[in-house]
């Protein structure tokens, strides 16, 4: 029960103020003239002004309100490095027993979880705040946060922290703690194959000998190279790009006696591999419909050096003219097919036959163009099964599908074969889903054999050959055994996917990764490394894993799709691992989780030392002592050596009310009455 004053006036505050004052002035002039009965007069004034200001004793019944406290728990990926986890737990018990002895306090624990693969770091105020959300400004009484002080979301400004209230932070890590880590500090995102690019890093050491350490950097499945590095000191080494797509780079330097954590002693740049302008050459033997398809797709695309010549007069429009006079300028053919043939990355046949303008000896050198790896594409028509088609000249040699003499003119869909719906030249061609694709009709076909050493991806009319994809030793030969291919680029009856079936074949020719139908590649995923294998067989071997720790584990696949299968690993370790699956092997890079999370590990109190001190609270090392727990009024010290403490907010709830007005009651007008009483009793004397 709580007793307080107050007044309910029976007339405005001004009329009880101006009637006392005329009351004083003339009880004053009275004194003056040293009237008698003077202080019984004063009496009686005061009691009436008293009644006209109607006091009233007011009892409240009040419930004590407990002060909350709130303890903020770092389970983040940096508090799982040596003796944090054990000094965490210590510490959450310790102040849950704590505050249980303190008076009517209550203990709120929240935790700060790891960043889910989003780099985001350690979120302790976005989580504090959330937990100040559901507590009313009048009850907080302070918090306490349990961590190793690397926290990532502290206020820029800290007397703007919206805390209301003391916050103490309790450092989990050691002061004499001992770690190295390698930071990258300059690695490009692209380089041209083939050539060398820089990458930047530094090397650095808490607590340790400061002198130079091998660090070994390597490239992709390559052997490493080491530099010996001072701790400090930024190093510049450059890297071979040694094929297109990504190349993993990875930096390593050795454990340091004692380290806290190896998780930052490697660094992964990634970079990707880009081509020069590829230089194609196309070789068209006759002008025709379907040659402007080739042309359109090569010069559309900006990385491509195209040369394109078209052989305007076949034989049989032989006649006695001279060559000279028909060109306007002689065509390099020697520069092009001996000279500087091994320039090009591919070659392109489009209907061509054999004549006079390149010679057997030219045509043997592209088929030894191709045994060094180099790509052929050819596109044939009815010149295939002529007599002085290509397949008379040395190209033969290199060509999987032989034609049998015949030409079958009938209509017909592209299908996709079970091995096309398998390798990625032609897996997944838009429109092809279902049992027969929603593709135009072609009319023509040239009859052929396929050698084992072929693949028909694409088949014509039953079931023959139509699109066939062979490796010739080091190199690649495609054999389209059609010209209709044009009538998709026309529309012609809702057209098909030819500049998409042209640009991958291509591609793949050329030997870009993402086309290789037997592959091996390997992607961080969030917490998962997620390991995938193309292949053109029924099923995939497991694959082997090796970890930066030498540790080996071992991945089954399963198939998702045609040709496609997949499996997963949980990313334990940062930097690269390596995959096997005992015919193919790769390289992929994991970075931790939270990347940023990992960045430095060493306790600190320098992150929330501003916050702390602008709050009233106070840090302590937990391998010095648990400080102890202490409450105090509003407006002291919160922090001391070996204590911290929390706000006594005493708040209350009203749980009823009661008014008596004083100059109510029969004992207060009867005061009243013998004061009266007696003043004119004195004055009738």
């Amino acid at each position: 029960m709580d007793w307080t004053l107050s007044f309910a006036p029976e007339l405005p505050w001004a009329v009880i103020a101006a009637a006392g004052a005329i009351g004083l002035a003339l009880l004053a002039a009275l004194a003056a003239r040293r009237a008698r009965g003077t202080l019984l007069r004063a009496l009686s004034l005061a009691l009436l002004v008293a009644a006209l200001a109607n006091p009233v004793i007011r009892s409240e019944e009040r419930q004590p309100l407990p002060d909350i406290a709130v303890a903020v728990v770092d389970r983040s990926l940096s508090q799982q490095s040596g003796a944090r986890i054990a000094r965490t737990e210590a510490a959450l018990d310790a102040l849950k027993q704590a505050v249980a002895r303190l008076p009517n306090t209550e203990l709120r624990t929240v935790e700060v979880k790891p960043g889910g693969g989003e780099d985001q770091g350690t979120r302790a105020f976005d989580v504090l705040n959330r937990a100040l959300a559901d507590i009313p400004p009048s009850r907080f009484a302070g918090a306490v946060m349990i961590t190793d002080g690397q926290v990532h979301d502290a206020p820029q400004v800290p007397a703007r922290s919206g805390i209301g209230g003391p916050l103490h932070a309790l450092i989990t890590g050691s002061k004499s703690e001992k770690d190295r880590r390698i930071l990258v500090e300059k690695a490009p995102r692209f380089g041209m194959v083939g050539q060398q690019q820089t990458i930047a890093f530094r090397l650095e050491e808490a607590n340790g000998p400061g002198q130079p350490v091998p660090v070994s950097v390597t490239v992709g499945g390559g052997q490493p190279v080491t530099i010996d590095v001072t701790p400090g000191e930024t190093i510049e080494a450059p890297v071979t790009i040694g094929h297109a797509g990504e190349n993993i780079v990875e930096i390593a330097a050795p454990p340091l006696d004692g380290e806290i954590s190896l998780q930052n002693n490697r660094a992964v740049a990634v970079i990707e591999g880009v081509r020069d302008r590829l230089r194609v050459l196309l070789v068209s033997g006759e002008p025709h419909p379907g040659e402007r398809s080739w042309r359109n797709l090569l010069k559309a695309d900006a990385s491509v050096d195209l040369v394109h010549f078209t052989i305007l007069r076949p034989p049989e429009k032989q006649d006695g003219t001279p060559t000279r006079e028909l060109a306007l300028i002689a065509f390099p053919t020697r520069e092009l097919f001996v000279d500087k043939l091994d320039q090009f990355d591919l070659v392109i046949f489009d209907r061509y036959r054999s004549q006079s303008v390149l010679p057997e000896a030219y045509m043997f050198n592209i088929a030894q163009y191709v045994r060094n790896g180099g790509a052929v594409l050819i596109a044939s028509g009815p010149d295939l099964a002529a007599e002085d088609g290509l397949y008379s000249t040395p190209l033969s040699d290199i060509m999987a599908a032989a034609p049998t003499g015949e030409v079958v003119e009938k209509p017909f869909t592209p299908m996709l074969t079970g091995q096309g719906q398998k390798h990625p030249v032609t897996k997944d061609l838009p429109q092809s889903a279902g049992d027969t694709p929603s593709w135009g009709r072609w009319f023509r076909l040239v009859d052929t054999t396929t050698a084992p050493a072929g693949e028909t991806v694409m088949s014509g009319p039953d079931g023959k050959p139509l699109l066939v994809l062979s490796r010739q030793d080091k190199g690649r030969v495609a054999q389209l055994l059609s010209d209709q291919g044009w009538l998709w680029a026309r529309g012609f009856e809702g057209g098909g996917p030819q500049t998409e079936l042209l640009r991958r074949l291509a591609h793949w020719l050329m030997k870009e990764p993402d086309l290789e139908e037997e592959a091996l590649t390997a992607r961080q995923q969030r917490n998962n490394l997620v390991i995938e294998r193309r292949t053109m067989g029924g099923s995939a071997m497991p694959v082997a894993v090796t970890l930066p720790s030498g540790k080996t584990e071992t991945v089954m696949l399963r198939q998702v799709s045609p040709g496609r299968f997949q499996g997963s690993l949980p990313v334990t370790e940062a930097g690269l691992h390596r995959l096997s699956d005992g015919k193919l092997v790769a390289v992929a890079a994991t970075g931790n989780a939270d990347a940023r999370e990992m960045s430095s590990l060493l306790a600190t109190t320098a992150v929330l030392a501003p916050v702390v001190e602008a709050t009233g609270g106070g840090a302590s090392w937990l391998e010095d002592g648990m400080p102890r727990l202490v409450k105090l009024a509003a407006g002291r010290q919160m922090a001391g050596s070996g204590w911290i403490g929390l706000r006594a907010n005493d708040s209350y709830r009203v749980q009823a009310v009661s008014d008596t007005p004083l100059f109510s009651t029969l004992l207060s007008l009867a005061a009243l009455l013998m004061v009266l009483g007696g003043m004119w009793h004195r004055e009738g004397r």
